[in-house]
């Protein structure tokens, strides 16, 4: 009998090889339009030109959530077509890892910003910036009529993501919107206001998998912005824990992660403390400061499941202007 990895490869080499075939067939692959590659040693650094290898990351794993998780937790029709055919052996190699607990969080952060921006879409609110947008489809499967969607993330990364919707190919409705800014250097909300954002009407935001990258005043700088907004806005973005919050386990985990993220031009350098991060956003005066916890989102995301897909310290916060 099959163990379970050599099923899931099975089971990958067929999914991949229809969805591909399905891609090609819609029409003529050209070589001329064909993206940057997405692994081995061409794999792309953030560098002048190049895109994030955190955006092609987690563009992998939702795409393989959709073709090996059962129920999906994240439904993305779009998932698969935008990292592209030419991604085949990447896919390949995500699955062989058996990162089941990253991609739990990379899916659950995607999918709890959703659930909370349709929250905020039925108390009125019909502007949404996606932050360090990457590979990020929604966009492109707004269920939410009126809603406009600013996608804000490294000038490198959006060109490179504007290739791959050309070449998947993806429409882009009106109702999208390209913000190029670098975090670091330029300002949000100058960006933003020039793009068309409405400063007199309430926002939702969405930062996932980017607060671990920036610095701290980067990242409260950001969320000052979001702060000053119209009352009603909102922000939900993923956050690391300090390494004395960690298990062994989970230290011997985030050692690699973070050498490995290194090396590829990409560190961690800021890490919070769930109940303190709450209290300062508070101070600052955030009228909420919620916390989605691993133990509670795992109950709420991935309770009742038989494939051991589950989050392990991945945790949310949600914070109403």
């Amino acid at each position: 009998m099959r163990n379970d990895s050599v099923q899931r490869r099975r089971f990958l080499r067929q999914s991949t090889a229809l969805a591909a075939w399905s891609l090609y067939a819609s029409r003529a692959y050209s070589d001329a339009r064909a993206p940057m590659p997405m692994g081995g040693e061409a794999a792309p650094r953030m560098r002048e030109g190049a895109p994030s290898a955190t955006a092609q990351g987690a563009a992998l794993h939702r795409a393989v959530h959709q073709l090996i998780d059962h129920p999906r937790v994240l439904d993305d029709p779009w998932a698969l077509p935008i990292v592209g055919p030419e991604a085949l052996a990447d896919l390949q190699a995500t699955v062989d890892r058996q990162s089941r607990g990253m991609r739990a969080g990379i899916v659950l952060r995607s999918r709890y910003a959703e659930d909370r921006l349709a929250a905020a879409f039925e108390r009125g609110v019909r502007q949404y910036v996606v932050l360090g947008a990457g590979l990020d489809t929604f966009a492109y499967r707004n269920p939410h009529a009126g809603l406009r969607v600013y996608e804000v993330d490294h000038p490198a990364t959006q060109a490179w993501k504007q290739a791959r919707l050309a070449a998947a190919p993806i429409p882009v409705p009106d109702s999208a919107a390209w913000v190029p800014v670098d975090f670091e250097v330029q300002s949000l909300a100058d960006r933003l206001y020039v793009s068309g954002l409405d400063r007199d009407r309430p926002v939702f935001f969405s930062l996932l998998g980017v607060a671990t990258y920036l610095t701290r005043p980067a990242l409260f700088s950001t969320l000052e912005f979001v702060r000053s907004c119209a009352a009603g806005s909102e922000i939900v973005f993923s956050f690391s824990l300090p390494e004395s919050m960690l298990s062994e386990a989970q230290r011997a985990r985030r050692t690699r992660s973070m050498a490995a993220m290194a090396a590829l031009g990409e560190p961690w350098v800021s890490f919070y403390q769930p109940a303190v991060l709450a209290a300062n956003l508070r101070a600052a005066g955030f009228r909420t400061a919620q916390v989605l916890a691993p133990g509670d989102a795992n109950r709420l995301y991935f309770g009742g499941r038989s494939d051991g897909l589950r989050i392990g310290s991945n945790h949310m916060m949600a914070a109403v202007v």
